[in-house]
């Protein structure tokens, strides 16, 4: 189990780097590119590469129950919402900001697993709740001159990252993980296709369809590796290594745009990060006592 553990834990490192790859190259697409275009020519790879995945399962819809196919349906309405509100933000904030503000989705999504599915919350992981809180406002910083409807746009994208993440959890576990990524795919792309009609459509350069094929790549690369992850070692093991995507998204925010999140921003995300893993190492405490019972 410990060697399953280190597998999976490298697979979530790897497939967070992968998205976050995936955002460099589509703030780069988003320097020449109309957002809805990206999103539908993006879409159209990922829909091919997971239909072609979907068929060679021989994963059908038609054997889905009722509930599962609303679920779905939810999720790719979350999936497209999540990706006009995310890129909204990355294209005209920091990617590191917008990235430390995504660190808050674990106690988001503990929360509204409390409230929605009536899961358990004691009084340590709601406390860490409402500390994390705090400092997605430090990050945000409300009223203050640095505050702007982008950072508004990413708590949005926050918000629909849970909503699609609670659909995820309410699945029944049969339902294969390709058809998920499929459809969530297939919403998006439709969601590019609809908001497209009303762009000027604008031919890649040479380096416009580079970035649009690295975005496609590696978008593909993090969810196979995340899923690996997942199903490798043990799911509260693995989960606390998503926080990688805060360094790497440090480290490419400088290299490639040149960007560094200012001393508020640092204190904001460390309360986040903090919380975040302190939510998910009790979850994990908890699952292991009930499992000595």
């Amino acid at each position: 189990m410990e060697n399953d553990n280190l597998r999976a834990a490298l697979f979530m490192m790897a497939g967070t780097g992968a998205y976050t790859i995936n955002d460099v190259f589509l703030k780069l697409a988003g320097g020449s590119l109309p957002m809805f275009q990206i999103l539908l020519l993006r879409g159209i790879v990922v829909c091919l590469f997971f239909g072609v995945l979907l068929w060679r399962v021989r994963a059908q819809l038609s054997g889905l129950a009722r509930r599962d196919v609303k679920l779905l349906a939810l999720r790719s309405v979350a999936e497209a919402a999540v990706a006009y509100f995310f890129l909204t933000a990355l294209f005209n904030m920091p990617i590191a900001n917008l990235t430390a503000l995504l660190q808050a989705v674990p106690l988001t999504v503990a929360l509204a697993a409390f409230v929605v599915l009536k899961e358990p919350l004691g009084w340590r992981r709601m406390l860490a709740i409402v500390i994390g809180f705090c400092g997605v406002l430090i990050i945000v910083r409300p009223g203050a001159d640095g505050f702007t409807i982008y950072a508004l746009s990413a708590v949005v994208a926050v918000a629909m990252i849970t909503v699609r993440d609670l659909a995820t959890r309410m699945l029944t576990r049969s339902v294969p993980s390709v058809l998920v990524a499929f459809t969530a795919s297939c919403g998006v792309m439709v969601f590019g296709a609809v908001g497209s009609l009303r762009e000027i459509w604008v031919m890649p350069d040479l380096f416009g369809w580079l970035w649009l094929l690295g975005a496609s790549v590696f978008i593909i690369g993090g969810y196979i590796l995340t899923i690996l992850a997942m199903r490798t070692g043990e799911l509260t093991f693995a989960a606390p290594f998503r926080y990688a995507a805060l360094l790497f998204a440090l480290v490419a925010g400088w290299l490639v745009f040149g960007e560094w999140p200012d001393a508020l921003t640092f204190v904001g995300a460390t309360i986040v990060v903090a919380t975040g893993l302190f939510t998910l190492w009790r979850e994990r405490q908890i699952r292991l006592a009930i499992r000595r019972t």
